[in-house]
């Protein structure tokens, strides 16, 4: 309880908030992780489908993959966690929201200002001309074609292999760098580039908070490290 209240401190008196989150947080909503045994389909791992070689070499078995996980998707919603973060983006003037969830969760919450580094699964773009549209038809037609030149298109998420969008990463590491206080919220940190961002706030002066359920390799660099559901925490720093 002292760490929950020394976070409402800091809190209160921060004028620039960045929140950076992770599967974690859509966990307490139902959300499956896709990756490991829950993510398996067909006998194919994510890390078999989620590439631009898979698509290349059968775009129609990547979309039954892809529209699989809609289906499940389609079916969660926003948790006290995800509300708890838009509320956040209302109360201060200057704030920022990096997601590596692609399930357009923040969104639906009514999230704003936000990078979502790894795509939106909501989102298709078109493999010839690169229009970018909102798509959320369940079951989505296979295969799907883009509403202006009529080619394939693909899901909106950054696959394996593939880099961040450039804007993106410029976006989150100003955010990272300008904060007084960065939440961490259900994200191991292991994966690059996320797992540079808490030391990029720290050195730059902000206080870092984490929440998770276990331990992780920033819990020893973060000022507080509070252990637990996300969707039971984060409300209580409001």
């Amino acid at each position: 309880m002292a760490g929950i209240l020394e976070v409402k401190t800091r809190l209160a008196t921060a004028r620039s908030v960045t929140v950076l989150t992770g599967a974690g947080i859509s966990a307490d909503s139902g959300v499956p992780t896709f990756r490991g045994a829950d993510g398996l389909w067909r006998n194919f791992r994510a890390e078999d489908l989620a590439t631009p070689g898979a698509f290349a070499r059968d775009p129609r078995l990547v979309w039954e993959w892809y529209n699989w996980r809609r289906e499940l998707i389609a079916t969660r919603k926003p948790n006290p966690a995800h509300d708890a973060v838009a509320a956040m983006e209302r109360r201060f003037s200057r704030f920022w929201l990096i997601t590596q969830n692609v399930d357009g969760l923040h969104r639906d919450a009514g999230s704003t200002r936000l990078s979502e580094i790894h795509g939106n699964i909501w989102k298709v773009r078109c493999t010839a001309c690169g229009r970018i549209e909102d798509n959320r038809q369940v079951p989505i037609p296979i295969l799907p074609v883009c509403t202006l030149c009529h080619k394939l298109v693909r899901p909106h998420i950054v696959w394996f292999g593939e880099s961040l969008a450039a804007e993106d990463l410029a976006t989150s590491h100003a955010a990272l760098e300008s904060c007084d206080v960065l939440l961490i919220i259900g994200t191991s940190g292991m994966v690059y580039p996320a797992a540079s961002f808490a030391p990029v706030a720290k050195s730059a002066g902000a206080f870092v908070v984490e929440i998770n359920l276990d331990a992780t390799p920033n819990s020893d660099l973060v000022d507080v490290a509070l252990q637990g559901h996300a969707k039971d925490i984060v409300p209580l720093l409001l």
